[in-house]
């Protein structure tokens, strides 16, 4: 992963925050957008994204194709679940590298699930989503989302080669898109983008993040600044 930034990296963390106070709406209120339920959950979390990002996927949405849809898989996530899944991945690959460390285990599980301190879908600025038809029909893009390294061979990482043409072409798409609306890819996975969280600091050079972790339960987010 020559050359690919980590959400593990110490200059994830170390990325100031200055919380704007913006709050988390929810994408399925807009029809613009079609949102996908594989995600679902009991209050809705899956579906909401700060306020901005909705508007910027507009944006995206209307520089694709004629016929070509964004397709919402996963916005928002509370910390508890995000936890959950690092927790539950960092697992497997320590079963799979007894000898690795920590610090290594956290490295490797970062390519595929945040640390929860630093993950982008717990500030709602992140979203995994993909392309599909006017009528849902997914378009393809080389794996599924939410395909981990090991089981697509590398395949869920955006520039990767052993995928075919028309899903490169398709991922093209997709990044154009996104990019003209603000929106920075993580590498190791395709469907992933975000928009005014540590990482999209980190990359854009932008002084310091405009959210940190939200909440769904209440107005505004956890808190109005950190580092």
């Amino acid at each position: 992963m020559t050359d690919i930034i980590l959400l593990s990296d110490h200059r994830v963390a170390a990325t100031r925050v200055t919380e704007n106070g913006e709050p988390l709406a929810d994408a399925r209120e807009f029809t613009e957008l079609r949102v996908d339920t594989r995600k679902a959950d009991s209050d809705g979390s899956y579906a909401h994204l700060r306020a901005d990002v909705l508007r910027r996927l507009l944006l995206a949405q209307d520089a694709l194709p004629p016929g070509v849809r964004l397709l919402l898989v996963e916005g928002f996530r509370p910390p508890e679940l995000q936890r959950s899944y690092f927790d539950t991945y960092a697992a497997t690959l320590r079963a799979a590298h007894r000898d690795a460390g920590p610090d290594r285990i956290r490295e490797l599980a970062s390519a595929y699930i945040s640390p929860p301190e630093v993950a982008p879908h717990v500030s709602g600025g992140a979203v995994d989503l993909t392309l599909c038809t006017e009528d849902g029909a997914e378009l393809p893009l080389g794996t599924e989302v939410n395909a981990t390294p090991e089981e697509s061979a590398g395949g869920c990482r955006t520039a990767a080669a052993n995928i075919d043409a028309e899903a490169r072409a398709n991922r093209a798409v997709l990044g154009r898109a996104m990019a003209a609306a603000g929106f920075v890819n993580y590498p190791t996975e395709w469907w992933h983008w975000s928009y005014g969280d540590r990482y999209w600091a980190l990359l854009t050079e932008a002084p310091a993040a405009k959210y940190g972790p939200a909440s769904l339960n209440h107005p505004y987010p956890l808190s109005s600044a950190g580092t």
